[in-house]
């Protein structure tokens, strides 16, 4: 039974205000077989009969548009039979991550919580690193240090503007690339002038596909450590945009350091108490060398791409690879039928490149800025990286209708304007 509580979690943990996050839809995934999905927002029920079709899971109950405001927890405590379903032993329970208002659904085991919060924190994290890189060769730390006063945040700020290095300002707590800022030699954006909870890091150069890996992994109930995998994320800027996963997403050698070291994290954190899924990211340096940046210790956004690969696997043998897009521009809003219509079309394209599309988020299609997160499965590269040009040159084209040449000769979107009508001149 999974629970879609993403905008709980980011909020205690990530400094994000709380509401309906969107990618709450990415609990469809906790597990390979749900039976239950928990959501804040509402689904259209067609979304999770084709996922259940794809992915072989049978009938899946849905509990969707529960909390407007994210606060899933509480809305589940207001439902007794939910709170009961939950409750009953029935089905193992797959929070998107533990917190303080799921503790009074569904309680953690012991220590759980205070592991999390323990190696949530950028700063506990970066301690671990520090502590096992010497038996790690491929391995090296960046430097870290709290921001102890104001004067010196802006000292640092107006070194990295004016002459670099560049430098990377972070909160001490923060998800999926919030509250983390790259400053460059030449940058205007500024930050708040405060010195608690800010940590001033090393900025590791480095660029290519594999310049921001991630190693996967759970820990069982009897502190054990199993190893999920490796991927390449693609990370804009400081924001994680998705990931590839499966057969040659990261070099040999790359993958084994990850794995070897990330590991040695998840033995340190189920010593700790903590038990369930975590992951360990990087950035690889210039010199091949891997830098640890931080744990999440919760289902994560590479999760989907690995449960979605296990379960191909499983259904059709082999080995596949998948892409997870969090983030794809639409060029116009889509209601539901609509939506529809052009995930059908996607779908037709997407085969007969030798890839599978399945939609992973489809409640922001009709936002003001309109965007879908899907994921694609295929055999082998070529085939995926064909499936990802065609959906997004087919997310651009909904817009056809909506253009107009600018001045400069590109497309603007906008809805074309009706000439009005001539009338004839008043007598």
């Amino acid at each position: 039974m999974h629970v879609g509580n993403v905008a709980e979690f980011n909020a205690e943990y990530g400094g994000v205000a709380a509401g309906p996050d969107h990618y709450s839809c990415l609990a469809v995934f906790a597990g390979p077989c749900p039976s239950a999905v928990v959501l804040p927002r509402p689904v259209d029920a067609a979304w999770i009969a084709g996922l259940s079709a794809a992915l072989g899971w049978g009938e899946v109950a849905v509990h969707d548009g529960l909390a407007s405001d994210g606060r899933l927890s509480a809305a589940i405590t207001a439902r007794p039979d939910l709170l009961a379903a939950l409750r009953s032993d029935e089905a193992p329970v797959l929070p998107w991550g533990r917190t303080a208002a799921f503790e009074r659904v569904v309680p953690s085991p012991p220590g759980v919580r205070e592991a999390i919060t323990a190696f949530e924190s950028k700063l506990c994290a970066h301690a671990l690193f520090s502590d096992l890189a010497g038996d790690h060769p491929g391995v090296v730390v960046p430097a870290q240090r709290p921001v102890g006063s104001r004067r010196e945040l802006r000292r640092a700020l107006r070194r990295a503007r004016r002459a670099g290095p560049p430098l990377v300002v972070k909160t001490e707590y923060g998800v999926g690339g919030s509250g983390t800022t790259i400053v460059r030699p030449g940058a205007r954006r500024t930050i708040p002038a405060r010195g608690e909870g800010l940590l001033l890091e090393e900025y590791v150069p480095g660029e290519g596909p594999y310049r921001d890996p991630t190693f996967d992994a759970v820990i069982d109930a009897e502190g054990e450590v199993h190893p999920v995998g490796t991927g390449a994320m693609a990370v804009d800027g400081t924001a994680y945009q998705g990931v590839t996963v499966g057969p040659g997403a990261l070099p040999g050698p790359l993958a084994a350091t990850a794995e070897r070291f990330g590991v040695a994290v998840g033995r340190e954190l189920a010593a700790a108490g903590y038990r369930g899924w975590y992951d360990v990211d990087f950035v690889t340096g210039e010199t091949g060398l891997l830098a640890p940046t931080e744990i999440n210790m919760r289902l994560t956004g590479p999760a989907v791409a690995f449960t979605i690969a296990a379960r191909l696997d499983r259904l059709h043998g082999g080995r596949h690879l998948v892409r997870t897009l969090d983030r794809l521009p639409l060029g116009a809003r889509l209601p539901p039928a609509a939506l529809r219509a052009h995930v059908e079309r996607l779908t037709e394209v997407c085969r007969e490149l030798g890839a599978e599309p399945l939609v992973t988020c489809p409640t922001a299609a009709f936002e003001r800025l309109p965007y879908l997160g899907m994921a694609l499965a295929a055999r082998d590269h070529a085939a995926l990286d064909a499936a990802e040009q065609a959906v997004r040159w087919a997310n651009r084209a909904l817009g056809a209708m909506f253009t107009e040449v600018g001045p400069a000769g590109g497309p603007v979107y906008w809805p074309r304007r009706r000439r009005p009508r001539s009338r004839p001149a008043s007598a």
